[in-house]
């Protein structure tokens, strides 16, 4: 049987878990909590505890019967925190033969709003951006010592249900944030699954991935269109440095790039479901009016 084993079994794993669970894959996940193993359970996968200081006997089985590998845990302060673990064990997992991992845009850096795509050389300059592109060739390097597969998906701005500003609207916590020239590509969750598995089912050894969307654009701009969809009135406009935003979320607006996804489309023959933010919004917006928690939207308002 072909076995997803998801180290870091988060929102963007989960994605992936569910799609090759419907054809017929077996799926196991690792939480950092007794409370997360229980949700990875829930969704009917075996979830096994991992922390990053250790491997846990329990998880020892899992990886000895892996064949796939989906790695969505960020890298510790010196190292990547599964190799430095899970290495050795994996080293000697006598099904292993595909590893995936989830990494990000980020470690383009700053391009002054100009596009970038996998040739552009990495040029990260913050510390977590630094320590991904790190994590990224130790994984490709492990890839080419054990004679497997290794793929780098570098992801955008990641949205899809529960994770929205539709819903950051609806909670009374959006910002529409004006920083001059600032653009961000995002994609849906949904289609960072199809990515992964195209990944799985076309992509090339040691290749890495764009997972974005095909337009760019303003947060202010995307949070206007979230509040039209709703038919509510869009919060104000806030000058960045005014935003109220966490040293994480403030970090992201460092950088300024637009990232193209050729490979993607061409390489790995992914049809997105969601190319822009709109036929994002728009499908999560149809699917908080079927559950009752968005207001009635009008589609043919004028």
């Amino acid at each position: 049987m072909t076995r997803l084993l998801c180290i870091g079994m988060g929102y963007c794993a989960a994605a992936v878990a569910r799609s090759l669970a419907a054809q017929g894959w077996a799926i196991a996940g690792t939480s950092r909590t007794a409370k997360g193993v229980a949700a990875i359970d829930a969704m009917g996968f075996a979830g096994h505890g991992f922390d990053g200081a250790g491997v846990g006997l329990d998880l020892l089985p899992a990886i000895d019967r892996v064949t796939h590998l989906l790695v969505s845990v960020a890298p510790g302060a010196t190292a990547d925190l599964v190799l430095a673990t899970c290495g050795p064990h994996l080293t000697d997992a006598p099904h292993l033969r595909w590893i995936g991992y989830l990494s990000t845009v980020g470690v383009y850096g700053d391009s002054g709003g100009a596009w970038v795509d996998e040739d552009t050389p990495p040029a990260p300059r913050q510390e977590r951006t630094i320590r991904r592109l790190d994590a990224e060739q130790a994984w490709l390097d492990f890839g080419a010592s054990n004679r497997c597969s290794v793929q780098i998906f570098r992801i955008g701005g990641i949205y899809g249900p529960g994770r929205n500003p539709l819903r950051q609207l609806l909670d009374g916590v959006a910002q529409r944030i004006v920083k001059p020239g600032q653009v961000f590509n995002r994609i849906h969750v949904d289609d960072i699954a199809q990515g992964v598995v195209a990944g799985i089912d076309r992509g090339q050894p040691g290749r890495i991935y764009n997972l974005t969307d095909d337009e760019p654009a303003a947060p202010d701009v995307v949070v206007e269109h979230a509040a039209q969809l709703l038919a509510i009135a869009p919060p104000p406009l806030i000058a960045f440095a005014q935003a109220r935003l966490s040293p994480m979320a403030a970090s992201f607006y460092a950088d300024n790039r637009r990232v193209r996804n050729q490979r993607l489309r061409g390489e790995l023959g992914v049809c997105l479901r969601y190319p822009t933010y709109r036929e994002g919004l728009a499908a999560l917006a149809a699917e908080l009016r079927q559950s009752g928690a968005a207001p009635t939207i009008g589609t043919d308002r004028e």
